[in-house]
């Protein structure tokens, strides 16, 4: 996901083949983790692209739960977490996100933090080895008493096959640790579901013995069409869903929703030829009203506002639509 505006080679995302075909025999009818309070839960960069007071958030949206992010190594190296890439925002000593994080628990809302994202250094490609890329996590989950984290692949990240298999080891290790982890892993689309690599990285963790609990997808950047944008989000996720039935033989149609999330962009997005206005917002809602989703989320709230001055096309800080503040939040808030 972006924090400065992109227009993101989606060629490299596209997949050739059908389904991969998932391993073994299809197990018993697994039961669906409660994402709990974090069922509606946007995107918030808490040191970055102008966030907002999130008392003030709360307050104006109803929306209580939200997806911090983003945490990545250092841009000049190591496996330490820090905060947006920057050595000087390390989350061992971290206070102000600290701070963000009790404004939340104070209202009634939880938190996921987000590894990763299009920009940056993933922890997964930093670390040199497993063990060490779980305690990287691990202090992450400790400092701010986590029950949710989010693995975003994308980009470079997406294909590393030893990134991956890092990623996937060292979260079977903290599932052992945390048992009540709730582990979300957030990947792209494209114009026909998943990609081959997308589809690759599900498998993985199931070969692997990780435990994905909900699957998050990026349905945006893509490509869509702006005239119809919510009637090609439903057509792509019911691709999507087709997948992840493939890949999860485990679960029924039913389960496979409850496991999927649904991540949307408000007003503009990198592609010019997409769209998503208060309108497009709320259809959606009725998308995963209707299918039971695990979650709906969007990025970002610190785009939930109107632009001022010439920001370009697309802005990390606000929407480039005609909007109040908030009016995106709102709407995902009523998924709670």
């Amino acid at each position: 996901m972006l924090t400065t505006w992109r227009i993101v080679a989606l060629a490299a995302w596209l997949g050739l083949g059908t389904g991969l075909v998932p391993a073994g025999p299809a197990a018993a009818q697994e039961p669906s983790p409660a994402a709990g309070s974090l069922r509606a839960a946007p995107y918030y960069m808490p040191l970055d692209n102008k966030p907002q007071d999130l008392g003030e958030a709360i307050a104006a949206s109803g929306q209580k739960s939200y997806i911090f992010a983003f945490v990545l190594a250092p841009d000049g190296g190591g496996c330490t977490p820090v905060w947006d890439g920057k050595a000087t925002q390390p989350v061992r000593t971290d206070t102000a996100v600290a701070a963000k994080v009790d404004q939340v628990r104070r209202a009634g809302g939880d938190l996921s933090v987000s590894f990763g994202g299009y920009n940056g250094r993933e922890l997964g490609a930093a670390c040199p080895d497993a063990t060490s890329l779980a305690a990287a996590y691990q202090q992450v989950i400790d400092k701010y008493a986590l029950t949710h984290i989010d693995l975003d692949i994308e980009g470079d990240d997406l294909g590393d096959v030893a990134g991956e298999t890092r990623r996937f080891q060292a979260v079977k290790a903290l599932q052992q640790k945390n048992p009540n982890l709730h582990v979300s892993l957030t990947l792209p689309t494209t114009t026909v579901g998943l990609s081959d690599l997308g589809r690759a990285e599900i498998q993985r963790a199931r070969d692997l013995g990780a435990q994905i609990d909900l699957y998050k997808i990026m349905a945006f950047d893509y490509g869509g069409p702006a005239a119809n944008m919510a009637g090609d989000v439903r057509r792509v996720m019911e691709l999507v869903h087709g997948q992840l039935a493939r890949l999860r033989p485990d679960l029924d149609g039913a389960g496979v929703y409850r496991r999927t999330g649904l991540i949307l962009m408000n007003g503009h997005t990198d592609q010019p030829s997409e769209l998503f206005t208060v309108d497009t917002f709320r259809n959606l809602l009725g998308y995963a009203r209707d299918h039971q989703l695990g979650r709906l989320s969007y990025w970002s709230l610190n785009r939930d506002r109107v632009c001022v001055g010439n920001v370009g096309w697309v802005d990390g800080k606000c929407s480039s639509v005609s909007q109040q503040p908030y009016d995106f939040t709102k709407i995902v808030a009523q998924f709670q």
